[in-house]
């Protein structure tokens, strides 16, 4: 009995001093991992441009918008990094906009080349790149090409994304008409200087004395998402030759991509 009572005690006491050990050996912190983070590091230039803060807000936004969209594919395959550029399309554009979201927007659709108005990838006039509806089946629904979305990321030094394109187009819906002008997004006494400067542009366009793609002469719908791809893609350029419209842009979007981010999230 009594050396089954020292062996007991021996063993209780061995448990203690190792547990002991285990409870004040020092931890290393887990590195935490979020989904799609090497991709964003890779592929999306704005993002790496942000803060480490910033970066972590950015990627649970990634992680919300590809919760409440779901990411298609016709006549092509979709893997991860087509929904991590099609979710950045989105949260670059509302990064200033605290709890903002695409809600409304169900389904984007990826097509294997560029399309028709009928969404034909063969035959003439494909010569659309993205499409977004204001009512009718497309309501719900965004079309993108799959070669120019990721073009629109692969080529850093370009003025052009074109999903950013579209979301911009989707924001500009958001007072009940793509016009041009966002008027949730501008005090109301800058809508009208806002339409003057996108006039003044057009000219400039027009006269051939200015860089911004001339699709921008199409309306001024169209004048606004193309100036918006120009102030995410190049904001250093746009500032450079274009301060008036860089300003505003800074305005409509509560963003300053120069300095990585956000100025201030707006609710």
């Amino acid at each position: 009995m009594t050396y089954l009572l020292l062996g007991l005690t021996v063993l209780l006491l061995g448990w203690l001093i190792w547990k002991y050990r285990r409870r004040n050996q020092p931890v290393s912190p887990a590195t935490p991992t979020t989904p799609y983070r090497d991709l964003l590091q890779q592929h999306v230039a704005y993002y790496r441009a942000l803060s480490d803060e910033d970066k972590q807000r950015f990627e649970a936004r990634i992680q919300h918008f590809l919760s409440q969209t779901r990411i298609e594919g016709i006549g092509t395959t979709i893997d991860d990094l087509d929904r991590v550029l099609v979710a950045s399309s989105a949260v670059i554009t509302i990064f200033g906009f605290k709890n903002w979201s695409f809600y409304r927007l169900t389904t984007v659709v990826l097509y294997e080349d560029r399309f028709n108005a009928d969404f034909q990838t063969t035959g003439n006039e494909r010569n659309i790149l993205g499409m977004v509806g204001e009512g009718g089946a497309l309501q719900s629904t965004m079309v993108l090409s799959k070669p120019a979305l990721h073009e629109g990321f692969a080529n850093e030094s370009s003025k052009e994304n074109t999903g950013i394109h579209e979301f911009v187009h989707l924001l500009d819906q958001i007072d009940g008409s793509t016009d041009g002008a966002p008027e949730y997004l501008l005090e109301r006494g800058h809508i009208k200087p806002w339409l003057q400067l996108i006039h003044a542009s057009i000219g400039d366009i027009k006269a051939n004395h200015s860089d911004i793609d001339p699709y921008a002469m199409t309306n001024e719908a169209e004048f606004f998402a193309v100036v918006s791809e120009y102030f995410f893609k190049r904001p250093d350029l746009l500032q450079e030759k274009h301060p008036a419209l860089y300003a505003r842009l800074e305005e409509i979007f509560q963003q300053r991509p120069l300095e990585g981010g956000a100025s201030q999230e707006r609710g």
